[in-house]
């Protein structure tokens, strides 16, 4: 497999957000309740130190009514929503790159509506994909991110197909798989995926239920984006405290090939903590909800 050069890797290391092309990519506005934007919407509630949340690949921001809902009394939520995967229109998610446009639609909104507004840089909380999102965010504009917590989600998604993957030996099945998802009526996911997203029958019924709603278009570009990303080099540059939270299912996965996983795709992050949730698998949210809101509450805590 053909490694990335020296080149391609200094590119991705200074890499910044891009200037807003435009007033329409500043953000989704600001105020309360749902704030309308141009690859995303937001739902704003409570009151308090500010906490953005980013939901995975074709999840609502139904995933977070949970913490949402223990949280609302002390804190400020931004519940983000990818237009397409909350069963709205999707407008121009249907086209082009999808995850970088989104990412800095995401950093304008902190920027807009939190930082300029005298406010303290907020908390950000992202799954899976939203993880991603957010390790870019922390790292590009690392101003608008006090502390960062990922759940589940790798810096580059091709390390599941071995250590010397790199974003071009991963791109022909990265676009076999847009390819083949975009051709679906919705993205919902097969039974040997959804066994991957949840240890129970109940959390794998709600993941299908999340996957139905969903664009597949917008899903089938987001998932070709999310593993044609590699933010490795990046990972240094994040000076927020950073948490990240990992699952680990025994039955389906031996623990040192999951520990040794994660603890080598984050070696370059200077600030991270490591969190293991054993007995959970891709949505530690649904599989153990106690051990998660424990570990939120002690994520903003510190």
């Amino acid at each position: 497999m053909k490694r990335l050069s020296i080149a391609a890797l200094f590119v991705l290391l200074i890499a910044t957000i891009a200037p807003r092309a435009n007033a329409a990519e500043a953000g989704a506005g600001c105020g309360t309740g749902l704030l309308e934007g141009k690859r995303i919407t937001v739902e704003v509630e409570g009151d308090g130190p500010d906490v953005v949340l980013i939901p995975g690949l074709s999840s609502p921001r139904a995933v977070w009514a949970p913490t949402a809902e223990r949280l609302k009394a002390t804190h400020r939520l931004h519940l983000v929503e990818v237009r397409g995967f909350g069963g709205d229109a999707p407008g121009p998610n249907t086209e082009g790159p999808i995850l970088e446009p989104m990412m800095r639609e995401i950093a304008d909104y902190i920027d807009d509506c939190i930082v300029d507004q005298g406010r303290p840089a907020p908390a950000v909380i992202g799954h899976s994909l939203g993880g991603l999102t957010a390790m870019m965010i922390a790292a590009r504009a690392p101003k608008e991110v006090g502390r960062l917590m990922v759940v589940d989600s790798l810096p580059f998604f091709g390390m599941l197909f071995g250590p010397t993957a790199t974003v071009a030996s991963v791109e022909p099945q990265a676009a076999a798989m847009q390819t083949m998802l975009a051709a679906r009526d919705s993205a919902e996911a097969d039974e040997r995926t959804l066994q991957m997203m949840s240890a129970t029958d109940a959390g794998r019924a709600q993941v299908k239920a999340w996957t139905q709603a969903a664009n597949a278009k917008v899903a089938a570009q987001l998932m070709y984006d999310d593993m044609t990303t590699d933010l490795r080099p990046e990972l240094g540059a994040i000076a927020a405290p950073f948490t990240m939270l990992y699952p680990l299912d025994a039955s389906a996965m031996p623990e040192a090939m999951v520990d040794g996983l994660y603890k080598g795709a984050f070696a370059t992050a200077k600030t991270v903590t490591l969190k293991r949730i054993d007995g959970s698998r891709h949505f530690i949210m649904l599989d153990q909800p106690e051990a998660f809101a424990d570990a939120v509450d002690e994520f903003l805590a510190n």
